[in-house]
């Protein structure tokens, strides 16, 4: 699987990814980093040490294993053969439905298996998939995802979400569908507010999605506000449906692309009431950036986009998550959560030295997946890490980095397109102090 287990790691780490309750570990430097020895033994961290660096010593900057709370392994790596070339969300819908009719299990089970392998080695433990789960599709696509979520079990923790119109959840081949997505773990899904049209029925639809959810014990994840139209408007339905009724199931908001267009003053009322509901939100900016805004005739351009930082003010569990892979909704990513993360401090002024820009990629969506580890790196931990060639938040930011990827104190081979540099090469020979 990869080179010889390091007994210890000289690297540098964000403070916010160490152990809170580790009193001798200082709060780090600017950038919120802090030079560390991490002591491993039998898989796991041993002893966390502070070290004083030497003049001109330049240490690894090393993360914990990243998470990925929104993806579709079920059309990745589909946009070879069904390109979305305008690049609206209408081509979108219209090459995934094409594709999706000649979709095999054959086809989930091999996009899946790439999608997982590449995760896997550029240093993501964990990802939520949406899949397809109207029509013919579907029954081969879940077999697929749920061969593929034992196969990587340990590896890349993979849980699932049955995608499907609102009103599905209304209809008796709904409640035998929820049946179903229970008992494997998974989670209820679908699409509230635009691009759907409106119906006055989205409220009923919606109660029965949530009643169901609540009588099997699952989460719920929907696609939510996907559009530049309408701003809010399924958030607001949502909000008050919840209002009446909040069932005790973890509920999570995927895209919220257009509450970004709505008015401060009620943009930050809404984002207290989604915090006081408890409902969390994953942004989802490359796909979203991609397909939002290019309709219409605007006098500037508009790209709708979840208000990242005004929802972890108002105390909302925000996550950031890839979305599409080479597919008809976004011609782009290769499930890199590091490229994601560089991307991101842009789009969404997130700075990775600070707690909030960098909660997005490890522990807040660690939490809305339910994983048993937070990503905090303490003693009895596992050691997971993600070691790259950067110095600082700096040189992460200014150019794609290499990295090494430690799980269960054991290197795993990098990406076969990547090399390790000079730096990365030296940590692994002589990692044992």
């Amino acid at each position: 699987m990869g080179a010889e287990a390091p007994r210890a790691l000289r690297v540098l780490m964000p403070r916010a990814l160490l152990d809170p309750q580790l009193q001798s570990l200082p709060c780090g430097n600017a950038e919120g980093l802090l030079p560390v020895q991490l002591d491993v033994a039998d898989g796991a961290i041993a002893a966390i040490h502070c070290l004083r660096a030497a003049p001109g010593q330049l240490l690894p900057l090393a993360l914990s294993p990243l998470v990925d709370a929104h993806a579709h392994l079920d059309k990745a790596f589909s946009w070879a053969s069904h390109p979305n070339r305008q690049g609206t969300m209408a081509a979108a819908l219209a090459a995934n439905m094409q594709e999706a009719e000649a979709r095999t299990a054959e086809h989930v089970f091999q996009r899946g298996e790439r999608a997982l392998e590449q995760a896997w080695r550029y240093g993501l433990r964990a990802i939520r998939s949406h899949i397809d789960s109207g029509g013919s599709m579907a029954e081969p696509s879940w077999r697929a995802l749920l061969e593929l979520q034992q196969r990587w079990r340990g590896r890349v923790d993979l849980q699932l979400v049955a995608l499907v119109p609102l009103s599905h959840w209304s209809s008796a081949a709904g409640q035998r569908l929820a049946a179903r997505v229970a008992a494997a773990g998974g989670l209820l899904g679908g699409v509230l507010g635009p691009p759907m049209a409106r119906s006055h029925q989205d409220r009923l639809h919606l109660h029965a999605l949530l009643k169901q959810a609540d009588q099997l014990g699952c989460g719920v994840d929907l696609h939510v506000d996907e559009s530049d139209a309408n701003p809010a408007l399924g958030l607001r339905q949502l909000v008050a449906v919840l209002q009446q009724w909040r069932p005790p199931v973890p509920i999570t908001c995927s895209h919220a692309s257009s509450m970004g267009l709505v008015r401060l003053a009620r943009q930050r009322r809404l984002a207290e009431q989604l915090a006081q509901l408890d409902v969390s939100v994953v942004a989802l900016p490359t796909t979203n950036f991609w397909l939002l805004g290019r309709e219409g005739d605007h006098d500037i351009s508009l790209r709708p986009l979840a208000p990242v930082r005004a929802l972890q003010r108002a105390g909302v569990a925000v996550a950031l998550a890839a979305d599409n892979v080479q597919d008809p909704w976004f011609p782009g990513g290769d499930f890199d959560p590091l490229e994601l993360l560089r991307f991101s401090s842009c789009v969404c002024h997130l700075s990775p030295w600070q707690r909030q820009g960098l909660q997005p990629f490890t522990t807040v969506p660690a939490r809305l997946l339910g994983l048993s580890w937070d990503g905090i790196v303490r003693v009895g931990a596992p050691a997971d890490l993600l070691v790259t060639n950067a110095t600082s938040w700096g040189e992460l930011l200014a150019r794609s980095p290499q990295r090494r990827v430690l799980r269960g104190g054991i290197w795993l081979k990098p990406p076969s397109s990547q090399q390790c540099d000079q730096r990365l090469a030296s940590l692994e020979e002589h990692a044992a102090f």
